[in-house]
């Protein structure tokens, strides 16, 4: 008999093996590729100044300092004329001015031009502009920038002119409450183009509260190049809250890619105008609906409200006639009955007793590794979640065979840290 020498065939399961870990190191390589590199533009610190930019001068002078001078002077009045102040002098406007910004210039032997903003001290100004200067600002509102160009929709996935318009912008005489993230690090996966578009109050809740943010306003700039290095015509359009409401929408021109970043800083400003006039109008209230998916009930408050389903659940049982549960318990066979919990007695042998438990869950990990340790100790006999709050406090009901205080040593035994409150356990790993 003549023995082949067949080759050796991989099983299934190591194909299976073998093409899981080929799948999943790009995918890595991918995941640390999205939060990795120069993402984030942090956004200037905002001011109460009074900023108003955009002011286009054209002057001349005997030498090119007293041109740029003149055209100083000529750019306070024109930015006091147009936030609507009094008639002063120029030595009074030039006592209210902190800053010049310098937008463009350009500058001659005997000539001055230039577009600039003008900075007016708040404090100085306020006498002059009386209670107007003062109205009430919004609640905190997040600021989601979103670029769409060439079929694609950009957000903080990489830095882009959008973004950095934004980061540049000075909100402090603004009647809105910006929230402006600066998109670095895990603020590029946790704020894209595709949350702008959810509708779960979920979903928007555990966004807003990382940001200490009441709801959200969306200015979209859709931007079409002409050709590379030539005009660029954009789209602008304003949207806000959850349900990504319609405010308002303009077109803008820029001459070519160089003009691109001068226009994105006009359309900021048309921008905050529009949500300026969308807060006065009351349009920018923020959305009581996401409130409503995030409460979390006071665990003594949560007891009592399960107490009284019990004690609901147990008369509409006697209406109704003993279950089978009960008639199987009453003729000796084996089972366990379902009370309500005890505070501080341990319920009845044979019984189990629902307590409320709050854990503290930071991330998703936690969360898991916390609700796993719970059930896996000794003693349970159910833990369901009634909360999810990631990034807070979760909570959940907890059946269990013994007294809140030996639930308490249970949880500790699994490597727990637990507070008791009275009747609540609170407990975090």
């Amino acid at each position: 008999m003549r023995t082949l020498d067949l080759p050796l065939r991989p099983s299934n399961k190591a194909l299976t093996f073998a093409a899981a870990i080929l799948l999943a190191a790009p995918l890595a390589l991918a995941l640390r590729a999205q939060v990795d590199g120069e993402r984030g533009i942090p956004p200037i610190a905002a001011s109460s100044d009074i900023e108003v930019g955009g002011i286009e001068v054209n002057v001349s002078g005997d030498t090119p300092e007293e041109a740029r001078e003149a055209g100083w002077q000529e750019a306070a009045r024109l930015a006091w004329k147009k936030i609507g102040g009094p008639e002063l002098s120029d030595s009074q406007l030039q006592s209210l001015v902190s800053a010049i910004v310098i937008e463009r210039e350009q500058v001659g032997p005997r000539r001055y031009v230039a577009r600039v903003g003008v900075v007016f001290d708040r404090t100085r100004a306020t006498r002059y502009l009386g209670s107007q200067s003062e109205a009430q600002r919004s609640a905190p509102l997040l600021m989601i920038p979103v670029t769409v160009s060439a079929g694609t929709q950009l957000v903080y996935e990489r830095r882009n002119p959008w973004q950095r318009a934004w980061a540049e912008f000075q909100p402090g005489a603004s009647r809105i409450n910006y929230v402006r993230p600066a998109g670095s690090g895990g603020e590029s996966l946790l704020v894209t183009y595709g949350q702008t578009t959810r509708r779960s109050r979920t979903w928007w809740r555990n966004v807003l509260d990382q940001f200490g943010a009441a709801d959200v306003i969306v200015p979209i700039a859709d931007l079409r190049y002409s050709y590379p290095g030539g005009p660029v015509e954009g789209t602008f359009t304003a949207r806000y809250g959850p349900d990504s409401t319609y405010l308002d929408s303009f077109e803008m021109t820029a001459a070519s890619a160089d003009e691109l970043p001068a226009m994105l800083g006009q359309a900021v400003q048309r921008f905050d105008q529009i949500f300026q006039s969308a807060l006065a109008a009351g349009r920018l209230r923020p959305d009581p609906t996401l409130t409503l998916g995030n409460i979390t009930l006071d665990a003594q408050i949560q007891i009592l409200i399960d107490r009284a389903r019990a004690v609901l659940a147990e008369a509409q049982a006697m209406r109704q006639g003993p279950s089978d549960r009960e008639l199987a318990l009453r003729e000796g066979e084996p089972g366990q009955a379902v009370t309500d919990a005890p505070v501080r007695a341990p319920p009845p042998e044979g019984s189990v007793a629902l307590y409320s438990v709050q854990f503290v869950t930071p991330d998703p990990a936690s969360f898991d590794a916390v609700l796993g340790a719970v059930r896996g100790a000794p003693g349970v006999r159910s833990a369901g979640v009634r909360s999810t709050a990631i990034g807070g406090t979760s909570a959940m009901t907890v059946g269990f065979a013994g007294s809140i205080a030996d639930l308490a040593d249970a949880l500790r035994g699994r490597g727990l840290t637990v507070q008791q409150s009275g009747s609540a356990l609170t407990v975090s790993r």
